[in-house]
């Protein structure tokens, strides 16, 4: 199988790659059309009609304004994605029905659905194959490199998908910190270390960094541990840990 001529980075950065050669900002000509490429990005499962992109990317235009910048934006998209495309002919990779669109995501890889498949296959080894669902969470690891679209920080489409990857991979990697405790009790560390960076709320993450190191002979780091995660939960939740991480707590303060 052959490799897509079109490489997206959308975790912790943006970044395209076409036919193996880095699109630089510069080719970007017009913002317009970097929003519509990352609405397409974000909103990849389904198709929308032109009124509805135009809504959702530029609501306060009025419909003549509206229609001239998108019809802008996706001859400038198209033009930066296929430099060489011949005029008129259809696009790789933005289909057109009508007046609907869509991004063709088989056309091209994304890192954030190579991520998704990785972690779909985490939790399908779990069970039986615990050591390949490692690999297949390690792989998922590699591929979240940070937040989707970090470059969209206030937009509501950006945020939804954002939050839904940033859940996936909180899950996955604390998963694959569990899995790694028995045999890997550092790795384990690193690892629910790396979860309580992206999230310093992730309750479970800082269970695995207790027993971890406790695993170590660390008794008074998992102590630690534990303090930290009470302060990052009354500080943004005002609340307490879970009773099963004091209980933790209380089973690793005992001589």
């Amino acid at each position: 199988m052959t490799s897509p001529a079109l490489a997206v980075t959308t975790l912790g950065r943006f970044a395209v790659v076409r036919a193996g050669v880095p699109v630089e900002a510069q080719a970007w000509t017009r913002e317009k059309a970097v929003a519509l490429f990352h609405f397409f990005l974000a909103e990849r499962r389904r198709a929308w009609h032109k009124e509805q992109l135009i809504e959702q990317l530029w609501p306060q235009q009025d419909a003549a304004t509206g229609a001239r910048d998108f019809k802008v934006a996706l001859n400038a998209l198209a033009k930066t994605l296929e430099p060489e495309r011949p005029p008129r002919t259809a696009s790789r990779y933005i289909e057109r029905s009508g007046a609907t669109y869509r991004l063709r995501t088989e056309a091209l890889w994304i890192d954030a659905d190579a991520f998704e498949a990785a972690v779909r296959a985490g939790h399908q080894a779990l069970g039986p194959d615990p050591a390949q669902a490692r690999v297949h969470y390690a792989e998922a690891e590699a591929l979240y490199q940070g937040p989707f679209l970090p470059g969209r920080p206030f937009e509501d489409w950006a945020g939804a998908e954002r939050e839904r990857l940033q859940t996936m991979a909180l899950t996955a990697l604390t998963t694959l910190a569990d899995l790694w405790l028995p045999e890997r009790p550092r790795e384990a560390l690193r690892v629910a270390s790396e979860v309580v960076r992206l999230e310093p709320t992730w309750e479970a993450a800082y269970r695995t960094q207790m027993r971890a190191q406790v695993a170590l002979g660390n008794r008074p780091l998992a102590l630690r541990a534990y303090e930290r995660c009470a302060d990052a939960l009354a500080r943004v939740y005002d609340t307490d840990p879970l009773p099963q991480t004091q209980a933790l707590y209380v089973e690793i303060q005992r001589p």
